[in-house]
């Protein structure tokens, strides 16, 4: 049962613990009140945890507001905290530049952030789901990716749980099905307008029918050896980090530029990412370009030379060290 296949899995990851606080992002659609309810569930065993529902009101579907007082009657009638917020997103996509889907994720995770310091929890679950994750692989892989992009959604990352996603959609659809969940349907799903739809909708159900009817099993496993691999690759990047390492502050790293170069060349890409996602914090903005024109400069020695890869980062050659400076 898929219950059980769950908590099993919870159990042998430690992804949720005794005393735990979780803030639980919940849409109202098929996959959020799987999870919510599966969650309610495993709290009826010996996982003494607290959870709390936090739900936000994109304000672009005309549905939006039944969705809202649906999540908001559910957790009325189960007894479980519930915090919503309303937001324009699609204003705000104008007025940052940036698409509507990019838009929404960044000012839910925001939301769940804040609902997390405000109730003092600990974690995060999102409800994305095996499909999700395939989904997610797919689009890594149209647009250019390498290794890291393979790897697909996390399971756990910081504070962020995903108890969903070895499960399919199928799956949480009959989940809900049998436990009478009757949840909302996003009507938006199913328009074209979006990248993920078309691969939703068009591009893996083509390639199920006409080349893998196993297309989205195909695809988590690729992310799962990925997984694998990159975290190996990962520990002996942190090591020869540590090795070429000279100094190390909040706001500059600098590594030896010779030993740096010694490195084979997957290594120096690995390790300019891990520099600046520790000065930076992330890497956001920060493309294979940037990271190869990073590695020709420290080849070539140029001194006095930097460069600037994104808005948040410098990378600069002095006195034969290579510095990461967060601006």
């Amino acid at each position: 049962m898929l219950i059980e296949k769950i908590e099993k899995m919870v159990r042998t990851e430690k992804l949720i613990e005794y005393g735990d606080t979780i803030v639980v992002g919940v849409s109202g659609g098929p996959d959020s009140m799987c999870l919510l309810h599966v969650l309610e569930e495993l709290r009826k065993k010996d996982m003494a945890f607290d959870i709390v529902v936090a739900h936000i009101n994109h304000m672009i579907r005309v549905n939006s507001i039944l969705d809202e007082e649906y999540v908001e009657d559910y957790c009325k009638r189960k007894g479980i905290p519930v915090f919503i917020k309303r937001i324009q997103v699609e204003e705000i996509a104008k007025q940052k530049k940036i698409g509507t889907e990019e838009t929404g994720r960044i000012v839910r995770y925001q939301f769940f952030k804040e609902i997390k310091e405000q109730v003092g929890a600990n974690k995060i679950a999102t409800a994305h789901n095996a499909n999700d994750n395939a989904e997610t692989v797919l689009l890594n892989v149209i647009r250019g990716c390498g290794l890291t992009g393979l790897k697909g959604i996390e399971l756990k990352s910081n504070e962020l749980i995903r108890p969903l996603i070895e499960i399919t959609r199928n799956e949480i659809e009959k989940y809900c099905e049998e436990n009478q969940l009757k949840p909302r349907i996003d009507e938006s799903n199913e328009q074209l307008i979006y990248q993920r739809n078309k691969i939703r909708n068009v591009v893996i159900p083509y390639i199920q029918k006409e080349f893998n009817p196993n297309f989205i099993t195909t695809l988590n496993k690729l992310s799962q050896i990925a997984k694998e691999e990159s975290k190996y690759i990962e520990e002996n990047t942190k090591k020869i980090y540590e090795s070429i390492l000279i100094q190390e502050g909040k706001k500059q790293i600098s590594i030896d530029i010779k030993k740096f170069n010694l490195q084979e060349r997957v290594i120096k890409k690995r390790i300019v990412r891990y520099t600046i996602h520790k000065v930076a914090g992330n890497v956001q903005g920060l493309q294979n370009i940037h990271i190869e024109d990073i590695i020709t400069l420290c080849e070539k020695e140029i001194g006095n030379k930097y460069l600037a890869p994104n808005k948040n980062i410098r990378v600069c050659i002095k006195n034969k060290k290579i510095f990461f400076e967060a601006l």
